[in-house]
Parts: C-alpha cells; sequence; structure tokens
C-alpha cells in the first residue's frame, strides 16, 4: 500500500513538472489576469513607514509613479530590492516610487530598511487591504501608473533592471525617456 502511495505521489509531481515546464513555452509567466490595467487606481490612504504622514492616490496624481507590494518574509522581494532603489534613482525627479509594505509589520520593515537602505517610501499596508483593492495574488507586484492614476502595467515577479527601464519609460513622454 505504502508503495503505491509513493507511486502516484511521484506520478503527480512528474505530470505537474511537464505541465509547468509545456505552459512556460506558451505563456509569459507574469502575464497575470489584471483587470485594473487602463482604469484607475483603486483610492488608498496609507501612513508612511518613515514618518507617519499619510499618503493617498490623490496625492500621488500628476506625476507617473511606481507602487511595488511587498514583504520582508518574501525572498524574491529581497532580491528586487536593490532593482527598485536603482530604478528610484535613476528616475528620480521623473518617476516616483513607493513601496507598499504588504501584510507585515513596521518593525520587520524598518529592521530590513535599515539593512538594505531605503531609498524611496515605503507605506504601511499590514492588513493587506491596499493590496487586495489593487487585486495582488502574492508579493511581489510592482504597478506602473501614470500622471492621471491610470494603472498602465502590472508586474508579478522580481522585476529585473531591463523591464523596470522598459515599463518605466512607457509612463514617460518620448523626450523624457533617456
Amino acid at each position: 500500500m505504502k508503495k503505491w502511495i509513493f507511486t502516484s505521489l511521484i506520478l503527480v509531481a512528474i505530470m505537474g513538472v511537464l505541465w509547468f515546464l509545456f505552459e512556460e513555452r506558451h505563456n509569459d509567466p507574469h502575464a497575470v489576469p489584471f483587470k485594473l490595467s487602463g482604469k484607475a487606481a483603486p483610492a488608498f490612504k496609507l501612513k508612511r513607514l518613515d514618518t507617519g504622514e499619510w499618503v493617498t492616490l490623490d496625492q500621488l496624481k500628476g506625476q507617473p509613479f511606481v507602487i511595488n507590494f511587498w514583504a520582508t518574509w518574501c525572498g524574491p522581494c529581497k532580491l528586487e530590492h536593490p532593482v527598485l532603489a536603482w530604478g528610484a534613482k535613476q528616475f528620480g525627479g521623473r518617476v516616483a516610487f513607493y513601496g507598499v509594505v504588504n501584510e507585515d509589520s513596521p518593525e520587520n520593515a524598518q529592521e530590513f530598511l535599515r539593512e538594505n537602505g531605503a531609498a524611496y517610501p515605503q507605506l504601511m499596508d499590514a492588513e493587506g487591504l491596499a493590496g487586495v483593492d489593487f487585486g495582488i495574488a502574492g508579493v511581489p507586484e510592482t504597478y506602473f501608473v501614470d500622471a492621471q492614476g491610470v494603472i498602465r502595467e502590472k508586474y508579478a515577479a522580481p522585476i529585473d533592471p531591463r523591464t523596470l527601464v522598459a515599463k518605466v519609460g512607457a509612463l514617460l513622454p518620448a523626450e523624457a525617456r533617456r
């Protein structure tokens, strides 16, 4: 009986791997169905981790911005942190960057940022409510929002420099993409 269960589990695992490999060749693994593309970003009111000031969507309108949902318990989030910090410096003044600490504690986030740097403002979403409104499926997820507050794209994976440059560049007028 134990041999049958073990064999069944191995077969299920092999089938899962084969399905995953087949799907990888036919679909963009980062393309997550997203109903808010081209629509206004959901309203939010989140507290800045560093100053305790409230930040709302209305305050961010007028300039394109990137909003990244992350958590300290998320390994891929840790990998993308330096990329986003670089992007915030690279595009500073043209595109604003905001991190949203999703379902984590302020203490954990502050410790992580002390160790890894805080190149852009971090907002607290300890209960994950803003994440639900944005439709996140998990962390990390990065949203690219134009100056009118419309979500242009979502990237559901740790972002790399090339992808970040391309997606941020799409938010900017041609003359500002240098």
